[in-house]
């Protein structure tokens, strides 16, 4: 079902976060891209918390549309998309007796945000799924809450040059990255020069490599800080996904490969440091909650009030740091790899990464399977340098198919 647009034409300027822009409304109008998820519906936890504050035009989830029509009936937005098509019409008529559109389909994903009320897009989709969303909210103007690293990750060039073209904003959702963003405000005339990203660790941090090989679904899915969904939590325990935290900031704040660097911090309370030119350092610290920096993104410019808990100093007496070990956590030296390399070598990565994840949370690999494949489709499929979006989603298409005929072969 086609969504019509009524936004105007494209302007130019540089890509910065611009706080006047961001000040235009008293209320933020948004759309939610997963609004089912762990991000999403932390997302509306901070709005039902602000509703001066926000209003939401736009709800999409892939396959829960019990909850999707759930949200809908408590916070009314224009419209809802559920992407499994099969489930429109269990969606439409459960909403049938309000006055909200219910469109299906990856299409009417992408282009639901370009409805002209809306003025942020909060991409929380998982994976390489949130591409085009992210790029069509930008061709349109809208300024995006980027909780969907991959987007980045698999084109991070292209993305930042349309961000600078349409005149939008992109503000980081990740822990780590709202860290680093934090930090840098009132900075601008100060050069970075390094940034650290913090890691948990995971639950197998100190483990050797013999030891996981032995990991199973159940060990992999309990992570000892944050509470997640099951993909993002297994690229944890992998530190995959602190490889493509690294990949993600090298777009986000314009910075060289040598300036960015993964510190282990067990605790989870300081969430990212920038060092700058005179090597005085800036960190932004906080109990582990996902709403705080979906709150700070939302918001931005402005810190608003919330009953969340808060850090007692007591109750961390010791913050403690640590190298992160390559030699075991192969994944993160495979993130430095397809970052240095460029071109499609990121989306390789990336597209490998999504099928191994899923095999080994389906039970048809070993934990450890996961960086192998991942490093073994990085040099089997073909490089491009300077890909277009259409060779990135050709790129995609092709590793997918190469893990998963490479998957058969193995033995548990």
């Amino acid at each position: 079902m086609t969504v019509k647009s009524r936004i105007g034409s494209s302007k130019t300027d540089t890509p910065k976060i611009r706080q006047n822009d961001m000040q235009e409304k008293t209320k933020r109008h948004i759309a939610i891209l997963g609004s089912t998820g762990s991000i999403g519906t932390q997302a509306l936890e901070v709005v039902a918390l602000n509703r001066d504050a926000f209003e939401v035009e736009v709800l999409t989830a892939q396959n829960s549309h019990e909850l999707l029509v759930k949200q809908a009936r408590e916070f009314m937005p224009n419209a809802v998309v559920i992407g499994n098509e099969a489930k429109y019409a269990e969606v439409r008529d459960a909403l049938a007796d309000l006055p909200i559109k219910v469109y299906a389909g990856e299409k009417a994903i992408e282009q639901v945000v370009e409805m002209s009320d809306i003025d942020m897009v909060l991409t929380a989709l998982v994976g390489f799924s949130g591409l085009k969303p992210t790029v069509n909210a930008i061709r349109h103007g809208k300024h995006i809450a980027l909780a969907n690293k991959e987007t980045l990750v698999v084109a991070g060039e292209i993305v930042t040059a349309l961000a600078r073209e349409h005149r939008t904003s992109i503000l980081p959702v990740d822990s780590e990255h709202s860290a680093i963003f934090q930090c840098l405000v009132g900075e601008q005339l100060n050069p970075i020069e390094k940034i650290y990203l913090t890691a948990s660790g995971g639950p197998f941090r100190g483990y050797s490599a013999e030891q996981l090989r032995a990991v199973t679904r159940e060990q992999a899915l309990k992570h000892p800080n944050w509470s997640m969904g099951a993909k993002i939590t297994i690229d944890s325990a992998s530190m995959m996904n602190k490889g493509l935290e690294v990949i993600e900031a090298k777009w986000l704040f314009g910075l060289r490969d040598d300036q960015i660097d993964i510190i282990v911090h067990p605790q989870s309370i300081i969430h990212s440091l920038v060092q700058f030119q005179d090597g005085s350092m800036k960190a932004q610290m906080g109990l582990p909650d996902m709403r705080l920096p979906i709150q700070y993104a939302l918001a931005f410019p402005q810190r608003i009030p919330n009953p969340f808990p808060r850090f007692a100093f007591p109750s961390y007496p010791s913050l403690t740091f640590e190298q992160v070990d390559r030699n075991v956590f192969l994944n993160v030296d495979h993130a430095f790899t397809a970052m240095n390399k460029g071109g499609n070598m990121p989306c390789l990565l990336n597209a490998a990464n999504e099928i191994t994840v899923q095999l080994f949370l389906e039970g048809k690999i070993r934990f450890t399977d996961i960086a192998d494949l991942n490093g073994r489709a990085m040099t089997h499929c073909a490089f491009i340098a300077k890909p277009s979006l259409e060779d990135l989603f050709a790129s995609d298409a092709e590793v997918r198919t190469w893990v998963l005929q490479q998957s058969k072969s193995l033995t548990l």
